[in-house]
């Protein structure tokens, strides 16, 4: 489409608020969902290593 203006681009023919709104939604899950992928994974490598250093002292006083 060739919009006349930047206001005619943004007002997106009287549906900008659904267009920009459902952009903003999608990249605010974006943005959570990495977030919470970095928390599990940082949450995970930790569990790892205290499991890792419990078999250690088990090892070592077997």
């Amino acid at each position: 489409m060739i919009w006349e203006s930047w206001e005619a681009f943004w007002a997106m023919g009287g549906y900008g608020l659904y267009v920009w709104g459902s952009y903003a939604v999608v990249l605010i899950c974006i943005v959570v969902e990495i977030l919470l992928a970095r928390a599990g994974q940082r949450e995970s490598v930790q569990t790892a290593r205290e499991l890792s250093e419990q078999e250690t002292a088990h090892d070592a006083t077997s």
